[in-house]
């Protein structure tokens, strides 16, 4: 038997046990373990990454959305942005060298890692965030709904767009776009933010594996079992969090998340 087979649901495992203790940030990894343990490329790592966090990522938002968390008007406009452009991305990806592929991924995961020990330090220190102007997207306090208008829409198109791109591009789910943009540009509870992202990702993830399969891009042998190790590591997660979960897991994660990134850095020169 293919040892990719055995392997891929110790690896989705890992991948999902990240995102249901780091609020959907694991996700970022997939693609890396994928190269590194199954020595697969950029193009073929990314769709098997996106059908995982698509899988993990519905299950988390559908939690959201039972707890009313989950602001799924915002994700849908958000996810059809973002599912617009990910065929954008795939088609970047695939005539780009996978050297210089691994080294714009890398740069992402840097950009992922310094932004989360950033954030989980100031939490760490009790440091509170600057003040800063009124959000364009607000919550109304007379319905408990998003209030829509221009600048909200924009804010939210843009985030959702590059998601998409990225996510066709790198096969990530977009988690540290996402979240940082809802961050700026609402003044959603940090929960809700959390679950809204996931169904964000779940929506376009989901989008970019079905284009995938149809233009034959997809390996559902070592993408089925990935995706299940990863559901499973979710619910793991989810389970245990409230018990390991917080600003110095935040700052762990984020140090190892630095610590791929230079990893792939190295192996993106010596593929140059």
């Amino acid at each position: 038997m293919d040892d990719s087979i055995l392997l891929s649901p110790f690896l989705g495992l890992i991948v999902g046990l990240l995102m249901g203790l780091t609020g959907a940030g694991g996700g970022i990894l997939s693609v890396p373990l994928l190269v590194f343990a199954l020595h697969l490329n950029m193009v073929d790592a990314s769709p098997i990454s996106l059908a995982a966090i698509a899988l993990a990522a519905s299950v988390g938002a559908l939690l959201g959305l039972k707890n009313k968390l989950l602001r799924y008007k915002a994700a849908i406009f958000m996810a059809i942005f973002g599912v617009a452009l990910a065929p954008a991305g795939f088609w970047i990806a695939s005539r780009i060298p996978n050297g210089p592929l691994l080294l714009i991924f890398s740069g992402a995961l840097f950009y992922s890692a310094l932004n989360q020990y950033r954030q989980a330090r100031k939490k760490t220190l009790g440091i509170p965030d600057p003040p800063r102007k009124a959000p364009p997207c607000l919550i109304d306090p007379a319905i408990g709904k998003l209030y829509w208008n221009v600048p909200c829409a924009k804010a939210l198109a843009l985030t959702g767009g590059l998601a998409g791109l990225l996510s066709g591009l790198l096969g990530v789910g977009g988690g540290f776009i996402i979240i940082p943009a809802l961050k700026r540009y609402t003044n959603l509870s940090a929960q809700s933010i959390i679950a809204t992202s996931l169904g964000v990702q779940a929506l376009i993830s989901g989008g970019s594996v079905v284009f995938s399969a149809a233009t034959g891009g997809f390996n559902f042998i070592v993408a089925a079992p990935f995706s299940i190790g990863a559901l499973g590591g979710l619910l793991l997660g989810l389970a245990i969090s409230k018990k390991l979960s917080g600003p110095k897991l935040q700052q762990v994660f984020a140090i190892m998340v630095f610590g791929v990134a230079v990893s792939l850095t190295i192996k993106g020169l010596s593929s140059l």
